[in-house]
């Protein structure tokens, strides 16, 4: 089931709602990327976290891994914005 849409999105949701051509072009690359083998593996040890948790389907915080490797609780929005636009690392 899709996501419900938001009264106010963010600035890139704006964007590819008012340019369709975009968002069929990420979409595609998306659809690309989440078919490998890596990214099947990262998704089902979120979800076995958040099944153990009695999360799913239940919206609020996300699950993460951390850089030692380990899984925390977080809000979405931190969770998926850490490293800036395109998750390119911020310079410091």
């Amino acid at each position: 089931m899709a996501p419900k849409k938001i009264k106010s999105p963010r600035k890139s949701a704006k964007y590819y709602r008012s340019n369709p051509e975009a968002r069929e072009k990420k979409n595609a690359a998306q659809r690309k990327r989440n078919k490998t083998t890596a990214a099947k593996k990262y998704r089902a040890e979120l979800q076995a976290a958040r099944r153990k948790d009695g999360n799913i389907g239940k919206g609020g915080k996300d699950y993460s891994h951390t850089k030692k490797g380990t899984l925390v609780r977080e809000s979405p929005s931190k969770n998926r914005a850490r490293q800036g636009a395109g998750r390119r690392p911020k310079k410091k």
